[in-house]
C-alpha cells in the first residue's frame, strides 16, 4: 500500500488554491446544493410534462416513509383496469394488506434459508448479505405476483394505511432484532439436530403478532361497493381478497415477463437470469428475468401505451434526477464541469463496479412520441405524493431511460418471437450480492 505523504497534501493544496475555476466552484457549492449549480438549464427548460399518448386521469399515491415502492407500483398497474371496468374517477388497492403478508412471507423465506445454510459461517457471503437485511420492505415483480395469486386483495378502505405501513422503520428495526435473534437460535438447534421446523414456526407465529400490532389484522372478507362517475351507487357484494382480485384482476399475472437490460458480458442478451436465494414467497414464483438490449425495452414500453396499457418498471431513480421538477435526463447535471474530475462510466461498468442497480419501482402512463416513430420521453406515475412536479407525475427524458430503467413487466405475448423462445432456457444463477438482486 501507497502512503499519503505529507509533501503530496502541500501539493494538492497549492494546486488547488492557484486554479480560479476551482476556487468559483467552491464558493458556489459550499453556499448552495451541488444541483442547483451543476444544472444543465438549457435541458431543464427544454421538458414540458405534455404528452401524444396519455393514459393516466387519476390522482398520484403516496407511499411516505416505506420502501414499497414495488407494491405501489404494482397495484397502480392493476388499478387502470379496475377504473376502466367500474367508470370511477379513482381507486387503490390496498397496499397495506400486501405489505403485511409480504413481511411475514420474507419472515418465512429468511429463517427458511437460514436453516438450509446453518452449515456455513456467519461471515459466508450469503448468509452475512441474508443476515444484513432480513426483512426490508423492497421487491421484485415475481415478488408481487406471488403475493396476489396467494392472497388476493382488498379495495384500500378494507386495510387502510396505519402509522408503521407508512413509515417502516421502527417496524422493520423490530422484526430484524426478532430474526436475527431467531437465526442464531436456527443455527444452534441445526447444530443440536433439535427440532428447527417447529422452532421456525413460532417465530414466524412472532412475526405475525408483531405486525399485526404495526399495520392491524388482514380482513378475510368485506363488503364491496362503490359509486361511479355519473354517481351511480353499486354493491357488489361480500369477497375475499382472492375472490376480489380474481373478479376485478383482468389480466394474467402469469403470462407476464420480467424484462431486463443488464449489459454485462456475464449476462448476454437472450439469456433468462435468476438470482439465488431471493424472493419472498416459499413455493412462489421465482425471480426470473429476460435479458434483452435496451432498445427492447424501449419498443415494449411503447408497443404497452400505445395499445392502452400502463407498464410496471425498475429503475436507479436518484441518478440524474431533478427531483424539484421531477425530470429524469441523462445529462441534466453536469457535475464533471462544477468538479473539474471525469465521473462517466458505462452502464455496464456501473453494475459491475457497484454504482449502479435497481432502487425504486415506477409505472410509466404516457408517451410522447416523436413524428418519425421514435419516443421522445415518457410520463411516470411515481407513489411520492402529488404536492412536486405534475401533480406527482414525473417525466423521463429517452436519453434516461436507456442509462438508468433496468427492467419492466410486459406479456410474453409482447415479447419478439426470438425473444420469447429463449424463456425455457436454464436460468443464469446470479448470486444474492449481485447488482440485479437489488430490491426496488
Amino acid at each position: 500500500m501507497s502512503e499519503l505523504k505529507l509533501q503530496e497534501i502541500d501539493a494538492l493544496r497549492g494546486g488547488f488554491t492557484s486554479d480560479p475555476i476551482a476556487r468559483i466552484a467552491q464558493n458556489a457549492v459550499t453556499a448552495t446544493d451541488i444541483n442547483a449549480i451543476a444544472l444543465d438549464r438549457n435541458i431543464a427548460v427544454s421538458i414540458d410534462p405534455l404528452m401524444s399518448n396519455q393514459l393516466d386521469a387519476w390522482p398520484i399515491t403516496n407511499q411516505k416513509q416505506s420502501g414499497r415502492c414495488w407494491l405501489f407500483a404494482g397495484t397502480n398497474f392493476l388499478k387502470q383496469h379496475v377504473i376502466e371496468e367500474l367508470k370511477v374517477d379513482n381507486f387503490e388497492f390496498s397496499q397495506a394488506y400486501l405489505h403485511f403478508w409480504d413481511k411475514l412471507e420474507k419472515a418465512n423465506w429468511f429463517l427458511t434459508s437460514i436453516i438450509e445454510l446453518a452449515d456455513r459461517p456467519l461471515d459466508d457471503r450469503t448468509t452475512a448479505r441474508l443476515l444484513a437485511d432480513p426483512i426490508g420492505d423492497g421487491g421484485q415483480w415475481d415478488m408481487f405476483v406471488s403475493l396476489v395469486l396467494k392472497y388476493g386483495l382488498v379495495p384500500k378502505y378494507a386495510m387502510p394505511e396505519t402509522e408503521s405501513s407508512s413509515s417502516t422503520r421502527s417496524m422493520n428495526t423490530t422484526l430484524c432484532t426478532l430474526l436475527r435473534r431467531g437465526a442464531g437460535l436456527l443455527r444452534a438447534a441445526v447444530a443440536a439436530g433439535e427440532d428447527a421446523d417447529a422452532l421456525r414456526q413460532q417465530l414466524v407465529a412472532d412475526v405475525y403478532r408483531v405486525l399485526s400490532i404495526h399495520l392491524g389484522t388482514p380482513p378475510t372478507t368485506f363488503v364491496w361497493q362503490w359509486k361511479n362517475k355519473d354517481k351511480k351507487f353499486t354493491r357488489g357484494g361480500t369477497f375475499t381478497p382472492l375472490e376480489f382480485a380474481a373478479k376485478y384482476v383482468t389480466i394474467d399475472l402469469t403470462q407476464y415477463v420480467c424484462v431486463v437490460n443488464d449489459p454485462r458480458t456475464t449476462s448476454p442478451f437472450g439469456s433468462v437470469l435468476t438470482v439465488d436465494y431471493l424472493g419472498n414467497v416459499v413455493g412462489g414464483r421465482p425471480i426470473r428475468y429476460l435479458n434483452a438490449e435496451a432498445d427492447v425495452l424501449k419498443s415494449l414500453t411503447k408497443k404497452a401505451i400505445l395499445d392502452g396499457r400502463v407498464v410496471w418498471f425498475g429503475c436507479d431513480v436518484g441518478k440524474q434526477f431533478s427531483r424539484a421538477s421531477g425530470v429524469w435526463d441523462a445529462a441534466i447535471f453536469d457535475y464533471e464541469s462544477v468538479y473539474g474530475v471525469p465521473l462517466g462510466m458505462s452502464k455496464a461498468e456501473r453494475l459491475e463496479l457497484g454504482n449502479s442497480a435497481m432502487t425504486h419501482a415506477m409505472v410509466i402512463t404516457g408517451i410522447d412520441v416523436n413524428d418519425d416513430g421514435s419516443a421522445r420521453r415518457y410520463r411516470v406515475e411515481n407513489s411520492w405524493g402529488d404536492d412536486r412536479s405534475d401533480k406527482g407525475f414525473d417525466t423521463m427524458n429517452d436519453s434516461w431511460f436507456a442509462e438508468y430503467v433496468f427492467e419492466l413487466a410486459v406479456p410474453i405475448s409482447d415479447l419478439p418471437a426470438e425473444l420469447a423462445a429463449q424463456l425455457d432456457q436454464q436460468p443464469i444463477v446470479l448470486p444474492l450480492w449481485d447488482p440485479m438482486g437489488a430490491l426496488a
